[in-house]
């Protein structure tokens, strides 16, 4: 009876070292399992707190990206149109240059023409009244005994006459052709200054040159008319006549 009671005894001091020693295990395995969850918790904390500053990061750094590029697109939008700007006005300025260029042209050629044409008209009436003069003198001088070379006065007279009305209506024909270039050449320069487009101006500009040469060779023709009439009035045929003479056909 005293040892079944002894191995009962014996048996519940084992029974209850196993359930000491499972329950320090499980509380071993408790602690262990919570210091896992611990580890596991921190690890993704600072895991989700990295990839936040990442993502913050690179948020900024697109920012930054996206601001860089704005600005460098707002520059070089600025500088297309500073550019544009520039060219504008230096097209402008170019044309500009040219009309003022053309018009001190123009005033200067008209300035000559002006001018050649009345000391043409002056030397012409110069040469006539001189051979008129001369004439009358023969006429006195030789009377009734120079009837004959009087009468040659008076036909030289006549012919030098002709000639100065033929060379006076020469010359308004020219100075006609003359004022039509300059019409035109007035037209072309109006036309120019309104036009809106390079190649209307080129075009323009380039019938203004022509209509510029026309005048020239226009005043050109007045004043080689105003001196027409000196070379017209010795004729085709040499002088011979004796320096001084006045009854000399060649004056």
């Amino acid at each position: 009876m005293a040892e079944q009671k002894e191995s009962s005894v014996l048996f519940s001091l084992k029974e209850l070292m196993n359930l000491e020693e499972d329950r320090i295990k499980q509380e071993e395995a408790d602690k262990d399992r919570r210091a896992r969850q611990e580890a596991e918790s921190r690890a993704a904390a600072e895991r989700a707190a990295r990839e936040a500053e990442e993502r913050r990061i690179r948020e900024e750094e697109e920012v930054r990206r996206l601001e860089e590029q704005r600005r460098k697109e707002e520059a070089a939008r600025l500088e297309a149109i500073r550019h544009g700007e520039i060219e504008k006005a230096k097209a402008e300025a170019e044309h500009k240059s040219r009309m003022e260029a053309l018009s001190a042209q123009q005033a200067h050629e008209q300035q000559l023409a002006a001018l050649q044409s009345d000391q043409g008209k002056k030397r012409l009436k110069m040469i006539v009244g001189i051979s008129v003069g001369v004439l009358v003198i023969a006429v006195v001088g030789g009377g009734l005994a120079f009837k004959s070379a009087g009468e040659k006065a008076e036909k030289e007279k006549a012919a030098l006459a002709a000639q100065a009305a033929a060379a006076e209506a020469e010359s308004n024909r020219l100075k006609a052709v003359q004022d039509a270039a300059q019409k035109r050449e007035e037209e072309l320069k109006a036309s120019l200054a309104s036009a809106k487009d390079e190649a209307t101006r080129a075009k323009l500009e380039a019938e203004l040159k022509k209509a510029t040469e026309e005048k020239t060779q226009a005043q050109r023709a007045v004043r080689a008319g105003g001196g027409g009439a000196k070379a017209g009035g010795g004729g085709g045929k040499p002088c011979n006549c004796p320096p001084g003479d006045p009854l000399c056909s060649c004056l």
